[in-house]
This record gives C-alpha cells, structure tokens and sequence, in this order.
C-alpha cells in the first residue's frame, strides 16, 4: 500500500529542523520502503504492507523522536484517501498570484463534518468544503486579509490540522501515483 506521512511544522521559520535525506532514512530504517520525500515541509510518500495507519503513525513519530529527539504529529493517508481529496479539488482552483487554495489535512480525531462549525467562514469571501480527510479552502488573494481562513490560527482546530496549497497536495497525489503503478 502505497501512503503519505504529512508531518506538522517542520522546517518552518527556522523551527523544527529537519534534513529530508535524513528523514528518509529514518523512515527507511523503521520499515519503510520506496521512500520518497517531497520539497522541505515534511511530506513523505512510501509503501508498506502488513501495518495500520493508526500503527504506522506512532511507529514513525517514535522514529522521528529517536532520531531528531522533536515530537511530531505525523497524519497518514493512503493513495486512495488522497485521491479523494484531490478529485474534490475544484480544477479552477490554485495556488498562484491572484488565489490562495489549500488542502487543510485533519487529524483522524477531527475528521468529520462538523469540524467546519469550528472555523470561521466568509460566505462572500472564502469557498470551503469539508471532504473525508481534508477541508479545502479557497480566496482570491485580494481578499485573503478578510478571510476566516486567517483565524484558524489560535482556533480550537489549529493544532490538529497540517496545510498544503493545493499544487503541493495535486503534486504529492501525482507521485503517489507513479509509485502506486
């Protein structure tokens, strides 16, 4: 089975510092196989057999804590999953000089619904939509300062999420693809 590990707050304003080579190594040394990591912000598509989500998730937080001595959320989802939430994706829908669009992956515990009760949404402004794993959000950048996406941070949700543009998220679905053939 082919997933990624999205890993939160990694290598973000100087925080969290983590080499990929190295990271894949430690992926590669709990088990993992044909890793492959994607640009500095911690998404790590691999393959596994035989081990849960749930499972896989705690084995490589230990991993990363052995390693790097950091404590990291890391939110698992296989190809199928991520399929899901990328055939979701409006097509007009990117992440350019005039629209912000993002994949905002939600820890299993929130992964419902009801989570959007817990954000702030601008109905003239900001285009959601709830979709298993995710919430995806959209604004034209004009507007981004007035979005309800702003106040997220400090929210009840902030800490259980980990967000991608959506050209990362379609680019990490393409190589989850070609490793899945």
């Amino acid at each position: 089975m082919v997933y990624i590990a999205l890993l939160r707050g990694i290598n973000v304003g100087g925080n969290n510092k983590m080499d990929m080579k190295l990271l894949k190594q430690t992926f590669e040394q709990a088990g993992m196989n044909d890793v492959v990591t994607y640009i500095n912000t911690g998404n790590i598509i691999f393959s596994n057999k035989g081990s849960s989500k749930m499972e896989l998730s705690r084995l490589l937080g230990e991993a990363i804590y052995h390693d790097f001595g950091l404590r990291i959320k890391v939110v698992i989802r296989t190809v199928d999953e991520v399929r899901g939430i990328i055939n979701s994706i409006p097509e007009t829908w990117k992440n350019d000089k005039e629209m912000t669009s993002d994949v905002l992956f939600l820890w299993d515990e929130i992964d419902d619904e009801s989570v959007l009760e817990n954000v702030v949404i601008k109905p003239d402004i900001d285009s959601v939509k709830y979709v298993p794993g995710a919430i995806l959000w959209s604004v034209d950048k004009k507007n981004a300062s007035k979005s309800g996406k702003s106040k997220i941070i400090g929210s009840k949700i902030y800490k259980q999420i980990t967000v991608r543009n959506v050209n990362t998220a379609r680019k990490i679905y393409e190589l989850m693809q070609a490793q899945n053939r």
